[in-house]
């Protein structure tokens, strides 16, 4: 069984470019899942319940 240093292992990584070696594909496809979900729009149903929420936050707090 063949050892490789930390030091063998970062040049490795400088110089493919890729920080993220074998991960970059996951990161990748994260990264995309992440934009398609924060460019939908909330549905009109949530934004009600969100607007209620805020309506309900000064009534209920009391110091």
């Amino acid at each position: 069984m063949m050892k490789t240093s930390t030091a063998d292992a970062r040049q490795r990584r400088k110089g493919s470019g890729d920080l993220l070696g074998p991960n970059s594909e996951i990161g990748r496809k994260l990264r995309q899942y992440y934009d398609d979900l924060v460019s939908e729009d909330v549905p009109d149903r949530f934004a009600q319940l969100l607007a209620q929420l805020e309506q309900a936050k000064p009534a209920s707090k009391k110091d």
